[in-house]
């Protein structure tokens, strides 16, 4: 059983990787691969809209969890893009890791350099 998020995303990031040979009648993420790279955009961005939206919600309800279930989504159309592109999970990781002890705005400044 996976319990930690390194976890999850690792083993998340190995079933999405055996998607990309699968028939796309066989899976939706198959289904996804087939359609391209502005279709998987596509659901990225209408995900985003929705974490946003109930996040919104939530900050007046105080129910959470739409945020919790749309952020999920969210997640997980993001892995399906990186895995489009054979982005790895762990490579996300090793960079946040990267960025500790790092300012925010010292780490932003170093991006236009």
């Amino acid at each position: 059983m996976v319990t930690t998020m390194s976890e999850v995303l690792e083993e998340l990031g190995k079933v999405l990787a055996s998607r990309r040979q699968a028939h796309p009648d066989s899976s939706y993420v198959a289904g996804l691969y087939a359609k391209g790279l502005n279709k998987i955009l596509e659901k990225v961005g209408e995900e985003c809209t929705e974490t946003i939206i109930a996040a919104k919600d939530a900050e007046l309800s105080q129910h959470k969890g739409d945020v919790i279930y749309e952020t999920a989504d969210l997640w997980f159309h993001t892995l399906v893009m990186l895995s489009h592109l054979e982005i790895e999970p762990q490579q996300i990781l090793d960079e946040l890791a990267r960025r500790f002890n790092v300012s925010g705005l010292e780490e932003k400044a170093s991006r236009h350099s």
